[in-house]
């Protein structure tokens, strides 16, 4: 396969030669004053001009009182005019042949309808005239390449140049970062803060950054999602290169509508943004502050090959604390060789402990670090080695930091840091040059950034597969769906429902509709074949038919089968009266672990699995997963596995296991099923029974969009 073309479109607003700033302001403190600041103090390589009709110079510099009237090219304009300016300003930025914008102004789609449209005429004139746009609502960009030298942003920090691309949507939460990455020492490539998104995308950062080869780490602070499906090619080639971690806020429902009325955009559910995430290799975590850690990792130390953590300590509490928290993340504590304790011996003090935790005591220093961690990183069952040290009075711990950093120099394993000591020891040791190893407060802390240096190298390793075509009549299908749509949509009648799973290959107990009660004791005699057979009421009011008592199971002959289908014809009478309303006969299933499967449409991620434990307490007990349509044999089978009711499913206290490869193939179809018809928005199958023999689904419902 050809390798992508590099996308050279971002080169104008990240490399540019020239730039205008519209909005130049002589009063300190405005952000118009702040950008043109900070563009000409961080020595940006190019020219720069103020524009302000209402001034004659700028910091010094000649302001001009229309972008037009710069005698030079013009590469980036930032804009941070009012809103109801910007349109004008964009039409006189065309003129003058700008080639990239970066609107800060605020007031489009964030404050509603008028700014929408505002935002919108914006977007179509850069779109028509080939500029590309960061913004509107943002904080601007910047570009430390010592080449290049752009600060285009009213941040106080211009970071220190480094391997790290940031992009955040939200303009305040930029600033905090890049203040946060300088106090912690930690070197940004590229940064930008997209506000809408109205034009310049996360994806197209991302694609940008790809064939960057000094991007070594992308980190994302993002509140909405604009085009998944374009994000999930981009973000796993990306991924198999280098790592992208992401904090996505909106975890809540009313965050989700606070993330909106900030942007305008709309959130999705996160369970949604889970499963993008992880199909995509996109490590995901809580917090800002959990962001950094991890890129402190990241940036300094090679991904594990395993979750086996040494710990190597002066003092046993942390240690103990450490422990805990790693066997609870999942890790593991090493086990040491003999070889590795008899070396540990000879260079320790006798109270030494030299099993794992390595604890050699507190009065352990440079000598003793510098000696030990070599042994350590070279035993054969270690993948990670976490160092804490809790300075006493009587010992430098800068020293004991640089024989770390001596002794773990050229190693293939990740080592992190605990230094539980004063801020200005800290400090100190992040100003020593020779070498550089994360260094966290708490034990907690760093075990967290070493659990997630194992989830990034599983995410970077993981293959997914393909997604995989599946037999079906796809005929009968479209011809359900399109004459359901062409009715005006909605629940479409229970038999149609069954009809278009069976058509996917989706096993489905027997089922027929009938019109009366002959009519139903009727199709009993057809549809059971000698086996009970239950009858459910079948219309628009009876989606929930349970709960209004319109159902009868196990009817045994044809007059259990009257007498139900009277006392549910009573039922339907009285609930339903004014609108259509039917019996469905179906041969009783025989029973097996109960789940529900079923298609959710979202208006950001489009259709998702879901499949968890089902009946009657589906809701109650809440254990589902989700995952974005198309699923793969893989992405599938974790689904499955990754249920709490999952040893049920496998055979537990001597049931026979359900045939999962039948559960996972079911959810392929539905998938597939989705896939190639996005008219279908909702499907439920609530009970699917899995048993040895394969799953059948005993009740659906499916939804479609009207035509």
């Amino acid at each position: 396969m050809a390798e992508p073309l590099v996308p050279p479109s971002l080169d104008p607003l990240f490399r540019p030669r020239s730039i205008a700033v519209i909005g130049a302001s002589r009063t300190p403190g405005t952000i118009g004053n702040t950008v043109l600041w900070n563009l000409v103090s961080n020595g940006f390589s190019g020219a720069v001009y103020p524009v302000n009709p209402g001034a004659e110079v700028v910091h010094s510099i000649r302001c001009f009182k229309d972008v037009r009237a710069i005698p030079d090219p013009v590469d980036l304009a930032i804009v941070t005019v009012p809103a109801r300016h910007v349109v004008s300003v964009v039409g006189s930025c065309i003129e003058k042949g700008v080639r990239g914008l970066c609107v800060i102004s605020a007031g489009f789609r964030e404050v509603g309808d008028e700014g929408l449209a505002r935002e919108r005429e914006v977007v179509a004139l850069c779109r028509a005239h080939g500029i590309r746009m960061i913004g509107p609502n943002c904080m601007g960009l910047l570009n430390t390449d010592p080449t290049v030298k752009l600060n285009a942003t009213f941040a106080r920090t211009f970071p220190r140049p480094g391997g790290i691309a940031f992009l955040s949507q939200s303009g305040a939460m930029g600033v905090t970062i890049l203040d946060h990455a300088e106090d912690l020492g930690l070197g940004i490539r590229m940064f930008a803060s997209l506000g809408n998104k109205a034009d310049v995308s996360g994806n197209d950062l991302l694609e940008y950054w790809e064939h960057d080869p000094e991007t070594k780490v992308a980190l994302m602070y993002l509140e909405s999602f604009g085009n998944p499906r374009k994000f999930i090619p981009i973000a796993r080639r990306f991924t198999r290169a280098k790592p992208i971690v992401c904090v996505k806020a909106g975890r809540t429902a009313e965050g989700g509508r606070a993330a909106a009325s900030h942007t305008g955009a709309l959130a999705g559910p996160d369970v949604a943004v889970d499963a993008l995430l992880e199909q995509t290799g996109v490590l995901r975590v809580d917090s800002v502050a959990e962001l950094f850690d991890v890129a402190q990792a990241l940036m300094s130390q090679p991904l594990p090959a395993g979750r086996r953590v040494a710990v190597v300590t002066n003092a046993g509490g942390p240690a103990i604390l450490a422990t805990d928290f790693l066997v609870g993340k999942g890790l593991e504590l090493a086990t040491l060789t003999d070889e590795t304790k008899a070396a540990l011996r000879t260079i320790l003090v006798p109270e030494a402990s030299v099993a794992n935790p390595v604890d050699m005591v507190a009065g352990a220093g440079a000598r003793e670090y510098g000696a030990a961690l070599p042994l350590v990183l070279g035993d054969p069952g270690v993948d990670i080695v976490l160092t804490i040290f809790v300075p006493p009075i009587t010992l430098d711990p800068v020293g004991v930091a640089r024989a770390i950093f001596e002794a773990s120099r050229g190693t293939t394993k990740p080592v992190l840091g605990c230094f539980m000591a004063r801020d200005e020891v800290l400090d100190a040791i992040k100003r020593l040059e020779s070498a550089w190893f994360p260094l966290y407060d708490y034990p907690e802390d760093a075990v967290r950034a070493a659990w997630n240096l194992v989830r990034v190298r599983a995410l970077r390793d993981d293959d997914l597969g393909e997604p995989v075509r599946v037999d079906a009549d796809r005929a009968t299908a479209r011809r359900v769906l399109a004459d359901a749509a062409r009715a005006g949509g909605g629940w479409i009648p229970g038999a149609d429902a069954f009809r278009v799973l069976s058509a996917y290959g989706i096993r489905c107990a027997p089922v027929e509709a009938a019109e009366g009660v002959e009519a139903a004791v009727a199709a009993a005699a057809r549809v059971g074949g000698g086996r009970p057979v239950a009858l459910k009421l079948d219309g628009p009011a009876f989606l929930h038919k349970s709960d209004l008592g319109g159902v009868a199971l196990r009817l045994e002959d044809p007059a259990a089968v009257r007498a139900a289908a009277e006392r549910l014809q009573a039922i339907a009478q009285r609930a339903s009266p004014d609108r259509p309303w039917r019996f469905l006969v179906q041969r009783m299933a025989e029973p097996g672990t109960e789940l529900v499967m079923g298609v959710r449409s979202d208006p950001v991620f489009g259709p998702m699995l879901v499949v968890g434990l089902g009946g009657i307490h589906v809701e109650v007990l809440r254990d589902v997963r989700f995952g974005l349509v198309p699923l793969t044999p893989v992405t599938a089978r974790r689904l499955v596995t990754r249920l709490r009711a999952f040893p049920i499913l496998a055979g537990t206290r001597g049931q026979r296991a359900a045939d999962l490869d039948a559960v996972e193939q079911t959810l392929l179809r539905l998938s597939a099923l989705a896939e190639e018809h996005p008219e279908v928005v909702d499907v439920e199958m609530n009970p699917v029974f899995a048993r040895a023999d394969g799953v059948e689904a005993v009740d659906v419902r499916l939804r479609v969009a009207p035509m």
